[in-house]
């Protein structure tokens, strides 16, 4: 199986301020970290497994994003720059679509992401 390779999006660093070298730092360490994890997971996994292995880090990269986003508001509210939380949530957004470009993985990565939906309940006409 081949391995997952993620990318530290161009827009996503070209949005940070100049002095933003350290988040830039901290971004490129938490992707080594995501994509680490996930290959060691998925090795040696069927196609279905895997999907189900990368379907759990979308899970949590989509409640990091909706994370930071829900930061942009208070942080504007209180007169602070929101230009981190916006890069952040930016940076999960971008990294999920990485995985979905994997050829290998996108259907099966659907097929879970759709069964997870169903089996919780939730129908995608509601959607």
């Amino acid at each position: 199986m081949p391995e997952i390779e993620l990318g530290v999006p161009r827009g996503v660093v070209e949005s940070l301020p100049e002095e933003g070298e350290t988040a830039e730092q901290d971004m490129r360490r938490a992707i080594t970290g995501i994509q680490s994890r996930i290959n060691e997971e998925i090795e040696g996994a069927e196609p279905a497994e895997a999907a189900e292995v990368v379907a759990d880090a979308v899970e949590r990269m989509e409640a990091q994003a909706s994370t930071y986003h829900e930061f942009v508001p208070e942080l504007r509210a209180w007169g602070q720059s929101p230009i981190y939380a916006i890069a952040w949530r930016n940076l999960y957004v971008e990294l999920i679509g990485q995985l979905y470009e994997h050829e290998w993985l996108g259907d099966d990565l659907d097929r879970e992401r759709n069964f997870r939906l169903v089996e919780d309940g939730i129908r995608l006409s509601d959607l």
